[in-house]
This record gives structure tokens, C-alpha cells and sequence, in this order.
């Protein structure tokens, strides 16, 4: 999923913390070779959202990349924005039923997918018949991008980049997030028990995104600052913060969709940042509004009108609105279960149009009929 707005740096005050008598959060931090090579496809497509990040690497690397390839993988694009979804992040959820050590084990992912990835993907509650079909779909392109990237030296390339900075900022991150308490932070809001695991792993090819796979596991970048860190395992392993399928949602939906702002902000923002569906965007803004609860209590927080005003164009205005709703009901103080929480507030009437366009107005620091700033065609 992308995650541009967690790239701010400012810190807002920590919230008193409750006592605890030991951490929830067992921490796991490593690097993937594999995960970087699917990542680095992104730039490699051309996408704008991309290619600012990474302008010397595809300069050095373009040359050694097989036309052949690169046709494969225009290909593969092409598939995927058929499709409405972001290519690489796709591709590493996918894929991450399987080993990811190197780009070998990638590329025999790929190959022998109905044996090392079907199993574990199908047994997930990330398993989708149609993503897999669409996996299969474009296996013949992909294995010729993931030949195309070894024949053109990627793991030394990328060795190149990332290989120095590896081991110490993985000694360096683990030993910052053993303090932190993360998953006791999530459960409180979410009402849910959650594994006590967390597993970061750093890339290079990873920005803009914090992408959630399978198992509470997520890519972030090698570089990103502890902070970011933070805030994106906060956010990843909340999703979906209650089912997407199930009644709460439902009502939930019924009323954004309702709403014309939010049909607007579904219809008028970039569809390159993702969230292109109602339902997207619930799962997404519900998950925002409480991880910035949680960085706040644990003293990592961007301030929320600063982040909400510049992240993905200002689309999430649901996430506004909830965070204020949230904080002016003490739920960021007491905690308690966020579907109910929902059903609770869509039966009140809270998201309705004239209580959270007010809610997020008073969050973001605009009048209420300035949340969005594009307009119809």
C-alpha cells in the first residue's frame, strides 16, 4: 500500500503511556534481496510515482537491461493497471507465501508458484482468486523480467547500493524498536488480539511505499528514519481493522457512499496512490486514523493536519474526520473495539456529511466546504 505520508519527520509530544508489565512486541529486522528485485520493477515500469525516487539507479541500470525485458515487463504494467493495482506491491504480497532471500528464490516462486506460493497465499486471509489469475496470467512476462534483472547483474548492482548500510542499520533499528511497544498499542484500539511478532524487512526499491505481505510482516526502506518505522508497522498490521465483508463495513459504506464529498475525493484523486474503491478507503483512513493515535502515544507522530493535508494529494479526509471523531469521544485515552466503535458511530450519525466534513475540518484547519481541493470536470 502506499504510504508517502509516513515520509514526514516531525514528531509530535508522546501521550503518557499506561504501565505495562513487559513488551507485547517481539521484533524481527533483515533485509530481502528478493523483495527489492520485485520492488525495483516500479521504477523500472516508468511510473511516475516512482521514477523520481530512484533517477540515478535506473540511469546506471537501464543499459544492462534486456529489451526483451523491459518489453516483458511494459507488459506486466499493463496488466496491472488493467487490473487498478500497484504492480510491485502486488507482486511482493503475492509472492511472500514463498522464500524471498534472493532473486533465485523469487524467480522459483514465480515458476513453481501452484507448489511454493499457492498453499501458503490460499490458507491466508489475503487469498483472492482473481489476483491469482492474474498472477498466472502475466507469469510468462514476469519470469523473463526476473531473467532480464540477472542477466543484467542486479544482486551485485543492488549489493552496490544497500550492502554497507544493511547489518548496522538493521543493529541499529532492532535496538530502537525493542523498546517500543507496538503491538499492546494496536490491540487496545483495536479490541483484537494480534501475533506478538513484527518483522521488518529493509529495501532499497522500496520507496514511496510501507507494504504490508503476508504474516504481520512489512517492506520498509533501509534509509527511512526510525520514526517512519514505527508509524508503518503501527499502520500495516491493523488491516483490515474489522471485515471488510461484514456488517459494520456495509453500513459504514452505505453512508460514505452517500456522501458527495467522499464520491468526489473516490472519483478525482490520483488512482496511482491506490484506494481506488469505497471500500479501500474505509479499510485505509480507518487504519490511518488510529495509527496516528499510537504514534502519538508513543512519541513518534508527524502532526495530523500537516500529514493529512500533503499525503497522497489530500485524499484522506475520512482519516481526519475519524481522528477527530476518535479524540473528541476519549477513545485515544480508554481504548476499546473499533468495529464497534463504527457501527456504534455510523447508527449515531457521525459520519455523516455534516458531522465529518465538521470533524475534519477541525482537524485539518480548513472551513468544511474546503476539504477537497480539486473539482468535477
Amino acid at each position: 500500500m502506499n504510504r508517502r505520508q509516513l515520509l514526514a519527520a516531525a514528531t509530535a509530544a508522546a501521550l503518557p503511556l499506561p504501565a505495562l508489565a513487559a513488551s507485547r512486541t517481539q521484533w524481527k529486522v533483515r533485509g530481502s534481496e528478493g523483495f527489492d528485485a520485485l520492488c525495483f520493477l516500479a521504477p523500472l515500469s516508468g511510473k511516475p510515482l516512482y521514477t523520481p525516487y530512484y533517477k540515478a539507479e535506473l540511469e546506471a541500470f537501464r543499459p544492462s537491461f534486456p529489451a526483451a525485458a523491459q518489453a516483458a515487463l511494459d507488459r506486466a504494467q499493463a496488466a496491472a493497471d488493467a487490473k487498478s493495482t500497484l504492480l510491485a506491491p502486488s507482486l511482493c504480497s503475492l509472492l511472500s507465501a514463498a522464500p524471498d532471500a534472493t532473486l533465485a528464490d523469487v524467480t522459483r516462486a514465480v515458476r513453481d508458484a501452484e507448489t511454493l506460493v499457492l498453499p501458503g497465499y490460499k490458507a491466508s486471509a489475503y487469498w483472492d482468486p482473481e489476483s491469482w489469475d492474474w498472477l498466472l496470467a502475466i507469469r510468462p512476462d514476469l519470469l523473463v523480467v526476473l531473467d532480464g534483472l540477472k542477466t543484467g547483474g542486479f544482486a551485485p548492482f543492488r549489493q552496490q547500493l544497500i550492502g554497507a548500510k544493511l547489518e548496522p542499520r538493521i543493529a541499529a533499528l532492532s535496538a530502537k524498536l525493542a523498546g517500543l511497544d507496538v503491538i499492546a498499542e494496536d490491540e487496545r484500539l483495536l479490541g483484537r488480539r494480534l501475533d506478538p511478532g513484527l518483522e521488518v524487512i529493509l529495501l532499497w526499491f522500496s520507496k514511496p511505499h510501507g507494504t504490508r505481505i503476508l504474516g504481520q510482516r512489512f517492506l520498509s526502506h533501509v534509509d527511512y528514519p526510525d520514526n517512519i518505522t514505527v508509524r508503518i508497522a503501527a499502520h500495516e498490521v491493523m488491516h483490515p481493522p474489522f471485515p471488510m465483508d461484514g456488517p459494520t463495513a456495509t453500513a459504514a459504506l452505505a453512508v460514505l457512499n452517500a456522501d458527495p464529498l467522499m464520491a468526489r475525493v473516490l472519483k478525482e484523486h490520483d488512482p496511482n496512490f491506490g484506494y481506488n474503491s469505497m471500500e479501500g478507503i474505509l479499510n485505509e483512513d480507518t487504519v490511518q486514523a488510529l495509527d496516528q493515535i499510537v504514534a502519538e502515544r508513543l512519541g513518534v507522530a508527524a502532526p495530523a493536519a500537516a500529514r493529512w493535508k500533503s499525503a497522497d494529494g489530500g485524499m484522506h479526509i475520512l482519516a481526519a474526520g475519524l481522528y477527530g471523531l476518535l479524540k473528541a469521544d476519549g477513545y485515544d485515552q480508554r481504548g476499546g473495539n473499533i468495529e464497534q466503535w463504527m457501527a456504534e458511530a455510523v447508527k449515531a450519525g457521525k459520519l455523516r456529511p455534516e458531522s465529518l466534513h465538521t470533524a475534519a475540518a477541525g482537524v485539518l484547519g480548513v472551513p468544511a466546504d474546503q476539504l477537497w481541493g480539486p473539482k468535477s470536470a
